[in-house]
Protein backbone atom coordinates (compact mmCIF):
# COMPACT_ATOMS: atom_id res chain seq x y z
CA UNK A 1 0.00 0.00 0.00
CA UNK A 2 2.04 2.83 -0.90
CA UNK A 3 2.54 5.94 -0.29
CA UNK A 4 1.99 8.72 -3.61
CA UNK A 5 2.64 12.54 -3.02
CA UNK A 6 -0.04 14.93 -4.22
CA UNK A 7 -0.46 18.42 -3.69
CA UNK A 8 -3.19 18.86 -1.32
CA UNK A 9 -6.56 20.57 -2.35
CA UNK A 10 -9.35 22.06 -0.40
CA UNK A 11 -12.86 21.59 -1.02
CA UNK A 12 -12.70 20.70 -4.85
CA UNK A 13 -10.00 23.17 -5.88
CA UNK A 14 -6.35 22.68 -5.67
CA UNK A 15 -4.63 24.85 -3.58
CA UNK A 16 -1.42 26.89 -4.09
CA UNK A 17 1.31 26.00 -1.61
CA UNK A 18 3.00 23.12 -2.69
CA UNK A 19 4.80 22.39 0.39
CA UNK A 20 1.43 21.26 1.66
CA UNK A 21 1.84 17.54 0.15
CA UNK A 22 -0.01 14.53 1.34
CA UNK A 23 0.56 10.88 1.13
CA UNK A 24 -1.40 8.01 1.08
CA UNK A 25 -2.92 6.85 4.00
CA UNK A 26 -2.46 9.89 6.18
CA UNK A 27 -6.06 11.13 6.14
CA UNK A 28 -6.73 14.78 8.73
CA UNK A 29 -7.31 14.42 11.91
CA UNK A 30 -10.85 13.60 13.39
CA UNK A 31 -12.65 15.95 15.75
CA UNK A 32 -13.78 15.58 18.93
CA UNK A 33 -16.87 13.69 19.59
CA UNK A 34 -20.09 14.97 19.80
CA UNK A 35 -20.43 14.60 23.13
CA UNK A 36 -17.60 17.10 24.39
CA UNK A 37 -18.00 19.51 21.39
CA UNK A 38 -19.52 22.95 22.17
CA UNK A 39 -21.82 24.08 19.31
CA UNK A 40 -20.96 27.50 17.64
CA UNK A 41 -23.70 29.58 17.40
CA UNK A 42 -23.40 31.20 13.66
CA UNK A 43 -26.92 31.59 12.47
CA UNK A 44 -27.53 34.88 10.62
CA UNK A 45 -29.45 37.49 12.75
CA UNK A 46 -31.86 38.00 9.78
CA UNK A 47 -32.97 34.36 10.19
CA UNK A 48 -36.41 34.60 11.02
CA UNK A 49 -36.98 32.79 14.28
CA UNK A 50 -39.49 29.59 14.84
CA UNK A 51 -42.24 30.77 16.59
CA UNK A 52 -44.26 28.27 19.20
CA UNK A 53 -42.36 25.29 18.03
CA UNK A 54 -38.51 24.27 17.33
CA UNK A 55 -37.14 23.50 13.82
CA UNK A 56 -38.29 20.64 12.39
CA UNK A 57 -35.96 17.79 10.25
CA UNK A 58 -36.82 14.89 8.19
CA UNK A 59 -33.81 12.22 7.85
CA UNK A 60 -34.97 9.88 5.36
CA UNK A 61 -32.63 6.66 5.51
CA UNK A 62 -31.65 4.55 9.15
CA UNK A 63 -28.41 3.28 8.18
CA UNK A 64 -25.38 4.75 9.90
CA UNK A 65 -25.50 8.23 8.02
CA UNK A 66 -28.99 8.39 9.16
CA UNK A 67 -28.65 7.38 12.59
CA UNK A 68 -25.87 9.49 13.81
CA UNK A 69 -27.43 12.44 12.17
CA UNK A 70 -30.73 12.36 14.18
CA UNK A 71 -29.06 11.46 17.34
CA UNK A 72 -27.44 14.81 16.86
CA UNK A 73 -30.22 16.43 15.68
CA UNK A 74 -32.15 15.58 18.80
CA UNK A 75 -29.90 16.06 20.94
CA UNK A 76 -29.28 19.88 19.65
CA UNK A 77 -32.92 20.61 20.16
CA UNK A 78 -34.42 19.84 16.47
CA UNK A 79 -38.03 18.17 16.37
CA UNK A 80 -36.46 15.17 14.57
CA UNK A 81 -37.61 12.22 12.17
CA UNK A 82 -36.54 9.77 11.33
CA UNK A 83 -38.06 7.52 8.39
CA UNK A 84 -36.52 3.87 7.50
CA UNK A 85 -38.44 0.75 5.40
CA UNK A 86 -36.57 -1.61 6.39
CA UNK A 87 -35.97 -1.94 10.25
CA UNK A 88 -34.10 -5.21 9.88
CA UNK A 89 -32.14 -3.94 6.81
CA UNK A 90 -29.32 -6.27 6.21
CA UNK A 91 -26.88 -4.49 3.56
CA UNK A 92 -24.01 -6.44 1.55
CA UNK A 93 -21.46 -4.73 3.50
CA UNK A 94 -18.41 -5.86 4.67
CA UNK A 95 -18.80 -4.37 7.92
CA UNK A 96 -15.38 -3.51 8.89
CA UNK A 97 -15.08 -0.16 10.89
CA UNK A 98 -11.97 1.21 12.43
CA UNK A 99 -11.31 1.27 16.01
CA UNK A 100 -11.71 5.35 16.18
CA UNK A 101 -15.48 4.79 15.50
CA UNK A 102 -15.91 2.78 18.52
CA UNK A 103 -14.85 5.55 20.60
CA UNK A 104 -15.63 8.58 18.65
CA UNK A 105 -19.74 7.45 18.72
CA UNK A 106 -19.58 5.75 21.50
CA UNK A 107 -20.03 1.96 20.31
CA UNK A 108 -20.74 -0.67 22.71
CA UNK A 109 -18.34 -3.84 22.28
CA UNK A 110 -21.07 -6.46 22.05
CA UNK A 111 -22.27 -5.01 18.88
CA UNK A 112 -18.89 -6.20 17.75
CA UNK A 113 -19.05 -9.42 16.53
CA UNK A 114 -14.98 -9.93 15.92
CA UNK A 115 -12.05 -8.34 16.53
CA UNK A 116 -10.00 -8.91 13.87
CA UNK A 117 -6.34 -8.32 14.50
CA UNK A 118 -4.72 -10.00 11.33
CA UNK A 119 -5.30 -9.74 7.56
CA UNK A 120 -4.07 -11.53 4.69
CA UNK A 121 -3.49 -10.24 1.66
CA UNK A 122 -3.77 -12.59 -1.30
CA UNK A 123 -2.69 -12.12 -4.94
CA UNK A 124 -3.58 -13.13 -7.77
CA UNK A 125 -1.17 -15.62 -8.05
CA UNK A 126 -2.60 -16.81 -4.59
CA UNK A 127 0.43 -15.45 -2.68
CA UNK A 128 -0.05 -14.86 0.91
CA UNK A 129 0.96 -11.82 2.56
CA UNK A 130 0.03 -11.34 6.24
CA UNK A 131 -0.99 -7.77 7.46
CA UNK A 132 -0.80 -6.35 11.15
CA UNK A 133 2.19 -7.44 12.67
CA UNK A 134 2.34 -3.57 13.70
CA UNK A 135 -1.16 -3.25 15.82
CA UNK A 136 -0.43 -2.89 19.58
CA UNK A 137 -1.99 -4.59 21.28
CA UNK A 138 -5.62 -3.03 22.33
CA UNK A 139 -6.22 -2.34 18.58
CA UNK A 140 -8.15 -3.95 16.02
CA UNK A 141 -10.73 -3.60 13.38
CA UNK A 142 -14.13 -3.78 14.22
CA UNK A 143 -16.46 -6.40 12.57
CA UNK A 144 -20.13 -5.99 12.92
CA UNK A 145 -23.42 -7.04 11.22
CA UNK A 146 -25.18 -4.45 9.39
CA UNK A 147 -28.70 -4.86 10.91
CA UNK A 148 -27.18 -4.70 14.42
CA UNK A 149 -25.07 -1.63 13.90
CA UNK A 150 -27.81 0.12 11.85
CA UNK A 151 -30.61 -0.86 14.63
CA UNK A 152 -28.83 0.21 17.63
CA UNK A 153 -27.70 3.85 15.83
CA UNK A 154 -31.52 4.03 15.12
CA UNK A 155 -32.82 3.36 19.21
CA UNK A 156 -30.18 5.45 20.57
CA UNK A 157 -31.60 8.36 18.28
CA UNK A 158 -34.99 7.39 19.50
CA UNK A 159 -33.48 7.66 23.35
CA UNK A 160 -32.63 11.40 22.38
CA UNK A 161 -35.75 12.11 20.96
CA UNK A 162 -36.26 11.42 17.36
CA UNK A 163 -39.52 10.52 15.86
CA UNK A 164 -38.61 6.57 14.07
CA UNK A 165 -41.24 6.70 11.25
CA UNK A 166 -41.27 2.44 10.06
CA UNK A 167 -42.00 3.92 6.52
CA UNK A 168 -41.23 3.99 2.66
CA UNK A 169 -40.29 7.63 1.81
CA UNK A 170 -42.32 8.05 -1.82
CA UNK A 171 -41.67 11.59 -3.21
CA UNK A 172 -41.35 15.28 -1.46
CA UNK A 173 -42.75 18.53 -2.72
CA UNK A 174 -40.44 21.24 -2.52
CA UNK A 175 -41.34 24.69 -0.73
CA UNK A 176 -43.14 27.22 -2.98
CA UNK A 177 -42.17 30.29 -0.82
CA UNK A 178 -38.75 31.11 0.61
CA UNK A 179 -39.55 29.34 4.38
CA UNK A 180 -42.69 27.58 3.52
CA UNK A 181 -42.27 24.04 4.60
CA UNK A 182 -41.09 20.40 2.62
CA UNK A 183 -44.19 17.95 2.67
CA UNK A 184 -43.00 14.61 2.44
CA UNK A 185 -45.23 11.73 0.94
CA UNK A 186 -44.52 7.93 2.21
CA UNK A 187 -46.52 5.11 3.44
CA UNK A 188 -46.12 4.14 6.89
CA UNK A 189 -46.17 0.62 7.72
CA UNK A 190 -47.00 -0.19 11.35
CA UNK A 191 -48.98 -2.92 13.53
CA UNK A 192 -52.07 -1.32 12.68
CA UNK A 193 -52.23 -0.83 9.40
CA UNK A 194 -50.46 -4.20 8.35
CA UNK A 195 -48.50 -4.93 5.12
CA UNK A 196 -49.99 -2.71 2.65
CA UNK A 197 -49.67 0.57 5.17
CA UNK A 198 -50.85 3.66 4.90
CA UNK A 199 -50.06 7.04 2.64
CA UNK A 200 -49.23 9.79 4.90
CA UNK A 201 -47.72 13.37 4.58
CA UNK A 202 -44.59 15.15 6.97
CA UNK A 203 -44.09 18.57 6.78
CA UNK A 204 -40.53 19.63 7.96
CA UNK A 205 -38.59 22.53 7.44
CA UNK A 206 -34.87 20.49 5.92
CA UNK A 207 -34.48 17.29 5.01
CA UNK A 208 -31.15 15.61 5.01
CA UNK A 209 -31.16 12.18 2.33
CA UNK A 210 -29.45 9.03 4.10
CA UNK A 211 -31.14 6.97 1.95
CA UNK A 212 -28.17 5.23 0.01
CA UNK A 213 -27.40 4.83 -3.39
CA UNK A 214 -30.54 5.27 -4.65
CA UNK A 215 -32.10 8.11 -3.11
CA UNK A 216 -35.27 9.65 -3.63
CA UNK A 217 -34.02 12.25 -1.79
CA UNK A 218 -31.55 12.97 -4.44
CA UNK A 219 -33.67 12.51 -7.08
CA UNK A 220 -36.22 14.88 -5.46
CA UNK A 221 -33.84 17.83 -5.73
CA UNK A 222 -32.04 16.33 -9.30
CA UNK A 223 -28.53 16.34 -7.47
CA UNK A 224 -27.44 13.57 -10.12
CA UNK A 225 -26.22 10.13 -11.24
CA UNK A 226 -22.76 8.85 -10.37
CA UNK A 227 -20.77 5.53 -11.22
CA UNK A 228 -22.07 2.98 -8.59
CA UNK A 229 -20.30 -0.45 -8.09
CA UNK A 230 -22.34 -3.39 -7.09
CA UNK A 231 -21.54 -5.74 -4.17
CA UNK A 232 -21.85 -9.13 -3.91
CA UNK A 233 -21.87 -10.68 -0.93
CA UNK A 234 -22.87 -14.35 0.71
CA UNK A 235 -23.18 -15.31 3.94
CA UNK A 236 -21.62 -18.74 5.28
CA UNK A 237 -22.15 -20.73 7.95
CA UNK A 238 -18.59 -22.68 8.23
CA UNK A 239 -17.45 -25.79 10.87
CA UNK A 240 -16.73 -24.85 13.55
CA UNK A 241 -13.45 -26.04 13.03
CA UNK A 242 -12.94 -23.43 9.59
CA UNK A 243 -14.59 -20.93 12.13
CA UNK A 244 -11.79 -20.90 14.15
CA UNK A 245 -9.81 -20.16 11.70
CA UNK A 246 -10.72 -16.68 11.05
CA UNK A 247 -11.60 -16.25 14.61
CA UNK A 248 -9.42 -12.87 14.24
CA UNK A 249 -8.68 -12.87 10.61
CA UNK A 250 -10.24 -10.91 7.56
CA UNK A 251 -8.87 -11.72 3.64
CA UNK A 252 -8.64 -9.81 0.91
CA UNK A 253 -8.36 -11.65 -2.74
CA UNK A 254 -7.15 -9.77 -5.67
CA UNK A 255 -7.12 -10.67 -9.33
CA UNK A 256 -8.78 -10.01 -12.27
CA UNK A 257 -10.74 -13.48 -11.56
CA UNK A 258 -12.29 -12.44 -8.36
CA UNK A 259 -12.76 -8.33 -9.68
CA UNK A 260 -11.64 -6.68 -12.27
CA UNK A 261 -11.35 -2.96 -10.44
CA UNK A 262 -11.83 -3.94 -6.75
CA UNK A 263 -10.85 -7.44 -4.38
CA UNK A 264 -13.11 -10.44 -3.03
CA UNK A 265 -13.00 -10.39 1.08
CA UNK A 266 -13.88 -13.14 3.90
CA UNK A 267 -14.48 -11.15 6.75
CA UNK A 268 -15.64 -12.98 9.89
CA UNK A 269 -18.71 -12.30 11.88
CA UNK A 270 -20.19 -14.00 14.91
CA UNK A 271 -21.32 -17.24 13.63
CA UNK A 272 -20.34 -16.96 9.83
CA UNK A 273 -17.94 -15.56 7.05
CA UNK A 274 -19.38 -12.95 4.85
CA UNK A 275 -17.86 -13.99 1.47
CA UNK A 276 -18.25 -11.01 -0.81
CA UNK A 277 -16.72 -9.24 -4.41
CA UNK A 278 -17.64 -5.53 -6.35
CA UNK A 279 -17.04 -4.25 -9.70
CA UNK A 280 -17.86 -1.12 -11.39
CA UNK A 281 -16.86 -2.29 -14.80
CA UNK A 282 -18.47 -6.03 -14.96
CA UNK A 283 -21.44 -5.59 -13.45
CA UNK A 284 -23.07 -8.26 -15.29
CA UNK A 285 -20.45 -11.09 -14.55
CA UNK A 286 -20.50 -10.58 -10.91
CA UNK A 287 -22.12 -13.79 -9.87
CA UNK A 288 -19.22 -14.79 -12.10
CA UNK A 289 -16.96 -12.79 -10.03
CA UNK A 290 -18.55 -14.53 -6.73
CA UNK A 291 -18.00 -17.51 -7.47
CA UNK A 292 -14.60 -16.94 -7.95
CA UNK A 293 -13.91 -15.64 -4.87
CA UNK A 294 -15.23 -18.89 -3.22
CA UNK A 295 -13.17 -20.99 -5.64
CA UNK A 296 -10.02 -18.90 -4.10
CA UNK A 297 -11.16 -19.22 -0.43
CA UNK A 298 -12.53 -23.34 -0.93
CA UNK A 299 -10.21 -24.53 1.31
CA UNK A 300 -10.79 -22.84 4.18
CA UNK A 301 -14.55 -22.48 4.00
CA UNK A 302 -15.23 -26.37 2.58
CA UNK A 303 -18.10 -27.92 4.14
CA UNK A 304 -20.30 -24.27 4.37
CA UNK A 305 -23.65 -23.63 3.73
CA UNK A 306 -25.14 -19.96 2.65
CA UNK A 307 -27.62 -18.67 4.80
CA UNK A 308 -27.89 -15.44 3.59
CA UNK A 309 -27.35 -13.90 -0.52
CA UNK A 310 -27.09 -9.81 -0.78
CA UNK A 311 -26.27 -7.50 -3.45
CA UNK A 312 -26.22 -3.89 -3.28
CA UNK A 313 -24.98 -0.72 -5.61
CA UNK A 314 -22.26 0.93 -4.00
CA UNK A 315 -20.98 4.59 -5.09
CA UNK A 316 -17.72 5.07 -6.88
CA UNK A 317 -17.95 9.44 -6.23
CA UNK A 318 -19.85 12.12 -4.89
CA UNK A 319 -22.62 13.61 -6.64
CA UNK A 320 -22.82 16.33 -8.40
CA UNK A 321 -24.94 18.23 -6.43
CA UNK A 322 -24.93 17.20 -2.22
CA UNK A 323 -26.88 20.46 -1.47
CA UNK A 324 -30.31 22.83 -2.21
CA UNK A 325 -31.82 24.78 -0.11
CA UNK A 326 -32.78 23.53 2.83
CA UNK A 327 -31.94 19.45 1.69
CA UNK A 328 -28.47 17.71 2.04
CA UNK A 329 -27.12 14.54 1.42
CA UNK A 330 -24.93 12.44 3.68
CA UNK A 331 -23.31 8.87 3.02
CA UNK A 332 -23.86 6.48 0.26
CA UNK A 333 -26.70 8.92 -0.98
CA UNK A 334 -23.85 11.69 -1.35
CA UNK A 335 -21.48 9.03 -2.59
CA UNK A 336 -19.08 9.11 0.31
CA UNK A 337 -17.34 5.45 -0.27
CA UNK A 338 -13.65 5.45 -0.71
CA UNK A 339 -12.01 3.85 -3.73
CA UNK A 340 -9.52 1.25 -3.08
CA UNK A 341 -10.92 0.01 -0.22
CA UNK A 342 -15.07 0.14 0.07
CA UNK A 343 -14.83 1.88 3.14
CA UNK A 344 -17.88 3.50 3.71
CA UNK A 345 -19.55 2.94 7.19
CA UNK A 346 -17.06 5.13 9.65
CA UNK A 347 -17.67 8.09 6.54
CA UNK A 348 -21.73 7.72 6.53
CA UNK A 349 -21.72 8.33 10.18
CA UNK A 350 -19.27 10.44 10.45
CA UNK A 351 -21.57 13.25 7.29
CA UNK A 352 -24.49 12.52 8.84
CA UNK A 353 -23.50 13.54 12.35
CA UNK A 354 -21.44 16.60 10.66
CA UNK A 355 -24.38 17.85 8.44
CA UNK A 356 -26.49 17.88 11.96
CA UNK A 357 -24.43 19.77 13.43
CA UNK A 358 -23.88 22.39 10.89
CA UNK A 359 -28.29 22.17 11.35
CA UNK A 360 -28.28 22.51 14.83
CA UNK A 361 -25.61 25.73 14.90
CA UNK A 362 -27.48 27.50 12.52
CA UNK A 363 -30.53 27.02 13.75
CA UNK A 364 -29.78 27.98 17.05
CA UNK A 365 -30.30 24.85 18.54
CA UNK A 366 -33.21 24.37 16.93
CA UNK A 367 -34.80 27.97 17.23
CA UNK A 368 -34.04 29.54 14.08
CA UNK A 369 -34.65 28.93 10.27
CA UNK A 370 -32.02 27.63 8.49
CA UNK A 371 -30.88 28.35 4.86
CA UNK A 372 -28.48 26.74 2.11
CA UNK A 373 -25.96 28.86 3.17
CA UNK A 374 -25.87 26.68 7.11
CA UNK A 375 -25.75 23.06 5.09
CA UNK A 376 -23.12 24.18 2.95
CA UNK A 377 -21.00 24.65 6.46
CA UNK A 378 -21.35 21.04 6.56
CA UNK A 379 -20.19 20.04 2.73
CA UNK A 380 -17.00 22.89 2.83
CA UNK A 381 -15.75 21.43 6.25
CA UNK A 382 -16.57 17.79 4.51
CA UNK A 383 -14.58 18.10 1.42
CA UNK A 384 -11.59 20.08 3.30
CA UNK A 385 -11.17 17.16 5.66
CA UNK A 386 -11.89 14.25 3.53
CA UNK A 387 -11.38 14.73 0.01
CA UNK A 388 -7.89 14.73 -0.77
CA UNK A 389 -8.04 10.69 1.35
CA UNK A 390 -10.73 9.97 -1.30
CA UNK A 391 -8.69 11.31 -4.21
CA UNK A 392 -5.54 9.93 -3.27
CA UNK A 393 -7.56 6.45 -2.91
CA UNK A 394 -9.13 6.87 -6.31
CA UNK A 395 -5.09 7.45 -7.86
CA UNK A 396 -4.14 4.00 -5.99
CA UNK A 397 -6.99 2.44 -7.32
CA UNK A 398 -6.28 3.14 -10.77
CA UNK A 399 -2.16 2.32 -10.92
CA UNK A 400 -2.54 -0.82 -8.67
CA UNK A 401 -5.70 -2.70 -10.08
CA UNK A 402 -5.31 -2.18 -13.45
CA UNK A 403 -3.55 -5.33 -14.14
CA UNK A 404 -2.62 -8.60 -12.43
CA UNK A 405 1.10 -7.80 -12.58
CA UNK A 406 0.34 -4.73 -11.12
CA UNK A 407 -2.10 -6.10 -8.55
CA UNK A 408 0.88 -8.65 -7.43
CA UNK A 409 3.34 -5.48 -6.95
CA UNK A 410 0.22 -4.10 -4.41
CA UNK A 411 0.54 -7.41 -2.56
CA UNK A 412 4.31 -6.90 -2.71
CA UNK A 413 4.26 -3.59 -1.32
CA UNK A 414 2.21 -4.73 1.37
CA UNK A 415 4.72 -7.12 3.42
CA UNK A 416 6.20 -3.85 4.29
CA UNK A 417 6.19 -3.27 8.01
CA UNK A 418 6.53 0.42 7.64
CA UNK A 419 3.49 0.38 5.06
CA UNK A 420 1.49 -1.56 7.09
CA UNK A 421 2.16 0.52 9.84
CA UNK A 422 1.45 3.80 8.16
CA UNK A 423 -1.85 1.84 6.76
CA UNK A 424 -2.89 0.96 9.91
CA UNK A 425 -2.53 3.90 11.97
CA UNK A 426 -4.58 5.95 9.55
CA UNK A 427 -7.09 3.49 8.96
CA UNK A 428 -7.71 2.81 12.89
CA UNK A 429 -7.66 6.54 13.62
CA UNK A 430 -8.13 8.90 10.39
CA UNK A 431 -5.51 10.90 11.72
CA UNK A 432 -2.67 12.40 10.41
CA UNK A 433 0.00 9.97 11.00
CA UNK A 434 3.94 11.46 10.43
CA UNK A 435 6.10 9.19 8.57
CA UNK A 436 9.97 8.84 8.46
CA UNK A 437 11.63 10.51 5.54
CA UNK A 438 14.33 8.07 5.66
CA UNK A 439 11.34 5.61 5.35
CA UNK A 440 9.56 7.81 2.83
CA UNK A 441 12.40 7.49 0.32
CA UNK A 442 13.36 4.05 0.41
CA UNK A 443 9.49 3.03 0.44
CA UNK A 444 9.51 5.57 -2.60
CA UNK A 445 12.06 3.32 -4.04
CA UNK A 446 10.47 -0.08 -3.70
CA UNK A 447 7.53 1.51 -5.33
CA UNK A 448 8.72 2.34 -8.49
CA UNK A 449 10.70 -1.26 -8.35
CA UNK A 450 7.80 -2.80 -8.16
CA UNK A 451 5.85 -1.19 -10.41
CA UNK A 452 8.52 -1.61 -12.89
CA UNK A 453 8.74 -5.38 -12.05
CA UNK A 454 5.15 -5.59 -12.46
CA UNK A 455 5.51 -3.78 -16.06
CA UNK A 456 7.88 -6.39 -17.19
CA UNK A 457 6.25 -9.19 -16.10
CA UNK A 458 2.77 -8.50 -17.82
CA UNK A 459 5.02 -7.82 -21.09
CA UNK A 460 6.21 -11.29 -21.09
CA UNK A 461 3.07 -12.40 -20.09
CA UNK A 462 1.91 -10.56 -23.30
CA UNK A 463 4.37 -12.89 -24.90
CA UNK A 464 3.05 -15.92 -24.33
CA UNK A 465 -0.31 -14.99 -25.01
CA UNK A 466 0.58 -13.58 -29.05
Amino acid sequence: MAYIALKSFVGLRQSSPEKNAIVLFKPTTVSTTFRHRRFRINASKSSPRVNGRNLRVAVVGGGPAGGSAAETLAKGGIETFLIERKMDNCKPCGGAIPLCMVGEFDLPLDIIDRKVTKMKMISPSNVAVDIGQTLKPHEYIGMVRREVLDAYLRERAATTGATLINGLFLKMDLPQSKNAPYVLHYTDYNAKTGGSGEKKTLEVDAVIGADGANSRVAKGINAGDYEYAIAFQERVKIPDDKMKYYENLAEMYVGEDVSPDFYGWVFPKCDHVAVGTGTVTHKGDIKKLQIATRLRARDKIEGGKIIRVEAHPIPEHPRPKRVLDRVALVGDAAGYVTKCSGEGIYFAAKSGRMCAEAIVEGSENGKRMVDESDLRVYLEKWDKTYWPTYKVLDILQKVFYRSNPAREAFVEMCADEYVQKMTFDSYLYKRVVPGNPLEDLKLAVNTIGSLVRANALRKEMDKLSV
